[in-house]
């Protein structure tokens, strides 16, 4: 099985992608700057160089065909302002997606955010975040040609993770490790059955394979 994920030098990415190696997976991660990939090989991925903000999404689809799934893990990051918002978080987003499309990779899973609406309103550079990711996740969810699953984690920690989640369509906010959000990413990657479902995600009480699956099918 063969997993592309954009953003593939990212807190998260780099997690997803030591767990999908360690499961016998091909990862290949999307990456800006070719020093980045020495990271990426010792998470056990392989390095595709392609920046999301002047690919085509041509370019994009290339790197993508023969796929099994795709994980849109990238993000503009805190320190940026409002314009890369816009061009990572919702365009970066848009053009994965669409590209995933065009190489015929069905499964595809988005990293978004606790709060995400494209009717969010404010001028502050989170509140255009929150209405970025919204709009994102509002296009991969008008895309039938996508098997699509969004996670929407809680405030992201470096806490060691603890391998016990809460995933619903509705958790309230709350903490969770980056950690167990890859773990959450490497089952939902493992589970289409979760197709057509936006879903938030905190700590809790629940293993992440026992949440899974208490989620698929619904």
């Amino acid at each position: 099985m063969r997993i592309v994920i954009a953003g593939g030098h990212g807190q998260i990415a780099l997690r997803l992608e030591r767990l999908l190696a360690a499961r016998g997976y091909e990862a290949a991660g999307l990456i800006r700057k070719a020093e980045q990939g020495g990271d990426l090989r010792a998470a056990g991925a392989e390095p595709v160089l392609l920046d999301l903000e002047s690919a085509s999404v041509e370019q994009v689809a290339d790197a993508l065909r023969g796929a099994d799934a795709a994980v849109f893990a990238a993000g503009a990051g805190p320190g940026s302002g409002a314009d890369r918002k816009e061009t990572v978080d919702k365009g970066a987003a848009v053009l994965f997606a669409d590209a995933a499309v065009r190489a015929g990779v069905r499964r595809f899973v988005v990293v978004s955010s606790m709060g995400a609406d494209a009717r969010h309103q404010g001028d502050e550079v989170f509140d255009v975040y929150l209405r970025a990711k919204g709009e994102a996740d509002d296009h991969v969810r008008g895309l039938d040609a996508l098997d699509w699953t969004i996670l929407r984690p809680g405030s992201l920690t470096n806490d060691a993770g603890t391998g016990l989640v809460r995933l619903e369509a509705h958790t309230g906010r709350g903490p969770v490790p980056r950690d167990d959000v890859a773990a959450v990413l490497a089952e939902l990657v493992d589970t289409p059955a979760t197709a057509g479902l936006t879903l938030e995600l905190v700590s809790g009480s629940a293993p992440v394979s026992v949440a899974v699956k208490s989620v698929a099918g619904n």
